[in-house]
Formats: structure tokens, sequence, C-alpha cells
């Protein structure tokens, strides 16, 4: 309540500089919000020159002072506190402020040190050209003004080289990074920089320079997770799928143990760049993931490279984690990698599957039979209109971005259907065909199927209208084939032409429409269809609509045909003999 004198203000200024500088070291969280007490210490210097700011903003009330207060034993406070008024302006991104409060500073000392060169970034020269006041023996500083500006410095660097990364100006955001990495923090934001580093070279398609980056972070803290979480995803990218799954593995042990934080060895520092640093971006890239989301990783993983026993060992300890309250390590923000529950039992079923499990797998799809069955409704109309599908419910975005009804509705059907498929194919491989049968037959074709008013074949399916198109398929060819099994070739022939007609020029169904003419005695057909099959394109169908779920995989290689070339054989041996007898 004192007025301001001009004797006293340079220890006024010095004391609200450590008092902020206290402030911000004890909350120890991320510096948000104005610093209303600059803003009053400006105000005190203006008073003391007989002038007035009041109704000034925080950056014309720093132009003000700098430009009219030339009393020289206030240029040290203030170019301190003008540091200060920096830090808070980085951590809330107002990089322009920043900028223009230091041509300021350094325009009272030297016109041409703060001058960018080309190619330079401006901010990070005029923060370097700027002259640090000498300290003064009898006002002692909590944090001096030098270390003060190396840790602008960095912190400057690495926030705009996350906008870069952000922007997609990889080049730009790999210098920053880089003179980021070289500046002043601690070991565990060194490890994040590298880790950022890491996934800008990823992101320019270099994963041999990603790796070396993210190594360098688990070198400098190996308890930076997210640089083994990204390390293990540029192995995915180089199919270096050993070296993968240890990573995941790494990671997945070091999540259970959970390790206290190892005490820094760095210099403590009231202010430093952890505190100024906190985007979006930032925070995406140095996600924890949960255990729960690797141990999945892992079983997918191996379930896609065919490492069964694997898959099923790492898909059980999932499914038990889930048993243990999965709720709990699910992220909120949308960013976790699980799929929804039903697909996880049906992968979980499909590696049992492959196991020669088949008892298991079958539980293991009566599970979602059971739980999908009441939520299907019992008429599921969808009009030819599909974008329709697209619309979401009033309030999906509060919700975490839920499904419209029909989509929803969608969903349970296809996760019904397909443990439907799994079951009849797992029937299958135990020599039960009736068995199997029953299960191809079961809702998944005449009854659930049809319950979806639509086009038999159609372009720009939605995503879950084509995969049940694909189980459709899929459960035809099945049935057909334990048709054939049985000797009941009409029943079978009947399947693969339903089969085609939902998927014209499908390989398998056209192989087995084939053998089953040839079964039925209709050899010249059968030849027909033979030569025409032949006459298609290898892969024609292959790259034909999206990418099938992961568990339905196995079941398309189940269907495939097995006797091609012998029935290739037998063709030509019919149509040479056909033609040698059309001669004689």
């Amino acid at each position: 309540g004192l007025p301001a004198a001009l004797p006293t203000l340079p220890l006024e200024l010095t004391v609200l500089y450590n008092f902020l500088l206290f402030t911000v070291g004890a909350s120890d969280s991320a510096i948000k919000g104005e610093a209303d007490g600059i803003h009053q210490g400006l105000l005190r210097v203006l008073e003391t020159c007989g002038a007035c700011g009041q109704d000034l903003s925080t950056e014309e009330l720093w132009q003000k002072v700098l430009e009219e207060v030339t009393v020289e034993e206030l240029q040290a406070p203030l170019h301190r506190l003008g540091a200060l008024q920096a830090a808070w302006w980085l951590a809330a991104g107002h990089l322009g402020s920043i900028a223009g409060l230091f041509q300021l500073l350094s325009a009272a000392e030297d016109t041409g040190r703060g001058r960018c060169s080309e190619g330079q970034n401006e901010l990070l020269s005029l923060l370097k050209a700027w002259r640090v006041p000498a300290e003064e023996a009898s006002l002692p500083l909590v944090q001096s003004a030098e270390d003060l500006k190396e840790i602008l410095c960095t912190a400057a660097a690495f926030l705009q080289g996350l906008q870069e990364l952000e922007a997609g100006n990889f080049p730009t955001a790999l210098s920053l990074l880089q003179e980021a990495a070289g500046g002043f923090c601690s070991k565990k934001v060194l490890a994040q920089i590298y880790t950022c580093l890491g996934c800008c070279a990823q992101r320019m398609g270099k994963p041999q320079t990603a790796l070396q980056h993210l190594k360098r972070a688990l070198q400098v803290d190996f308890q930076c997770l997210p640089a083994l979480s990204h390390a293990a995803a540029v192995y995915h990218e180089l199919e270096e799928t050993d070296t993968e799954l240890q990573a995941l593995a790494l990671l997945y042990e070091a999540l259970e143990k959970r390790l206290p934080a190892v005490p820094s060895s760095s210099p403590y520092f009231l202010i430093r760049t952890e505190l100024l640093v906190h985007t979006p971006t930032l925070t995406s890239l140095l996600r924890h993931r949960f255990p729960s989301e690797v141990k999945y990783l892992l079983a997918q993983r191996c379930l896609q490279d065919g490492r069964v026993a694997d898959a099923v060992e790492h898909y059980l300890d999932f499914l038990a984690l889930l048993q243990e309250g999965l709720q709990q390590q699910v992220s909120l923000d949308g960013s976790s990698t699980l799929p929804r529950i039903p697909e996880v039992f049906l992968e979980a079923a499909s590696a049992l599957e492959q196991a020669r499990r088949h008892q298991d797998a079958i539980t293991m799809c009566e599970e979602v039979i059971r739980r999908t069955t009441d939520l299907i409704p019992r008429m599921l109309r969808v009009e030819e209109r599909l974008e329709q599908l697209e619309c979401p419910l009033p309030g999906a975005g509060l919700a975490g971005g839920l499904l419209s009804q029909k989509k929803e509705g969608l969903c349970c059907l296809a996760w019904r259907t397909a443990g439907y498929l799994h079951q009849g194919w797992a029937w299958a491989k135990m020599g039960e065909s009736k068995e199997a049968i029953t299960q191809f037959s079961r809702e998944c074709l005449e009854d659930a199927v049809f319950r979806c008013t639509c086009l038999s074949v159609a372009e720009n399916l939605p995503p879950e209208l084509e995969v049940l198109q694909k189980i459709r398929l899929l459960s035809l060819i099945g049935r057909g084939t334990q048709f054939l099994e049985l000797g009941r070739y009409k029943e079978a022939l009947l399947d693969f032409q339903h089969g085609l007609q939902i998927s014209p020029g499908d390989p398998a169904a056209a192989s087995y429409l084939v053998q089953a003419l040839w079964k039925l005695d209709r050899k010249q057909e059968a030849a027909a269809q033979w030569q025409k099959l032949s006459q298609s394109s290898p892969g024609e169908q292959e790259g034909k609509g999206r990418p099938l779920p992961l568990h339905l995989v196995s079941c398309l290689e189940q269907a495939t045909f097995p006797h091609s070339e012998t029935l290739a054989s037998t063709i030509q041996d019919y149509l040479r003999t056909a033609t040698q007898d059309t001669s004689s």
C-alpha cells in the first residue's frame, strides 16, 4: 500500500521476481494463466515516473515501460522481470508477444544484436541475443537470469519443434528439436525431446534414424516408456517382428512393475522446461500405454504373424485382465488401441481354433453370441441411402463418439454371425459335418443376414455391411464344403452358386462350384466354369474391398479351395479327351 519510490524499486522488483519463482516452484505444475504480479509491478514502475497504464494490456504496458523508463538502476530488475514474463507467455504459447518483448529489451542496448539472419529462427535469435543483466551481491536471486535464459531458449525450441511437427513441417521440426536437445534441461525432458525426434524421423520415412533417437531417449532415461512404445511401432513398420515383440514384452513388463520414479540428478530449478511446454501434441506423443493395451498388441501381432501358441497365451492373459476390471485401464481420450470387446473374443477364438483347441473356440464364440443377441433389433432395416448409417446419435461427442443405434445394431449382428461362422469351422475341423452345417445355417444365413434389407451386391457398402456380406459368403462356402463331405452335391452346388451371387468371381466359391458340378457328372458345365475361372486375373478379388477384421482372416484361409492343381489337371485331361473325340 506504500507509494512507489525510486530508491527502493529495484529491491521491490527483485523481491517480486523471487516471489513469483517460489510460487511456481511450490506448485510444481505447468504454468497457467497470467502473471498478475508482473502487471502490478510494471504499474508501480510507471507510478514512480508519474505515468499511468491502468487501461493498457500487458504487452502495451511493457512497451510503455521500456520506452519511457530510462533510469539505469531499474534496467537490470526490469530485464529479469521480462525474462519471467517470457516464461509465462511461453507456457501460454504466446510466442509473438515474447518476440516483441525481447525486441524491446534488445533495442535499448544494441539495435543490431537481436536481428535474425536468413534461415534462423527469429525467436531463438532474439533470446540468444539478449544480454543478461549482471547480478548484484546485495540483491540475491533464487534462480539466476542466465539459467532462466537457457531454459527459455530450450523451451522455445522444443515448443516450436512440436508446433512444426504437428503442422507436418518435418525438416523444420527436426532442426528445432535438435536445437532443444542441445539445450538446458533435465534428463527426463531430454529423453522426451529424443522421443519426439524419433517420431519426427519416423514420419519423414527414416525409420533407422528414428530408432537411433528412440534408443538415445532410453539411454538418457530408461523409464521413458513412450520411447519403447514408439520403437516397437518402428520395428512393426520395418517388419522386424521378433524385435517388435521383444520391445512390446519389455514394455509390458515395465508397466506391470510400475517402478518408482528415479530422483533427478540434474540441478533443481524453480522454473524448468517441463513447466513451460505442455501441448496436446506432446501429451499424445508421450502417452503411457496401459498394460492391457500392450498385452492386446502382443496377442494381435502374434496372431497376425502366425505364432498361434503365443497368441493364445496373450489373449487369455488379456481376458484375465478384462475380468479384473479393464475399464480402469482404458484411455478416456479416445487414444486407446483396444478394439471393441466382442472383436477381442472373436480374435481369441480364431487363435484357439488355429491352435486346434476347437472346443475352447466354440465356447469363446458362444459367449459373444450370448452377449450380442439381445442387442440386435428384431428388424434391422438398412435403406439404400447407406450414408444414413453415418449419422451420429445426439450428444455422441459427449459420450466419446458413440455409434448410431443402426450402426451399433449392425456391429452386434456382424459379431454374432462371425461367432456362428467360427463355430461352424470348428465343428468341421473336428469332423462333425452335421453340427458344422447347423452352425453355418443358423441365423448367420436364414434369419440374421436377411433382416438387413439391402441389395445383395452393392457398391460403397458401409464397413459393417461389407463384413456381413463376407461372413455370408464364407458361411455359404463352409456349408457347401460340408455338403460335399456328406455327398449332398446338389445342396453344395446351390450354396456355391449363391456365394457367387454375393461375390461374383470369388475364386474359392468358383473353384468349389466346378468341383460340385464335376461330382454331379455335369462335366461340360464344370469345364466351362473352370475355363472362365482360369481366364480371370490372379488376385482380382483379393484386392477388392476393405481389409477384413483380423478374426476373419483364418476363416478366409479355411475357405480357400485346397485342390486347385488336381482339379485343373482333371479338367485339362477331360478337355483333351473331348477334343480328340471331336476330331476323330
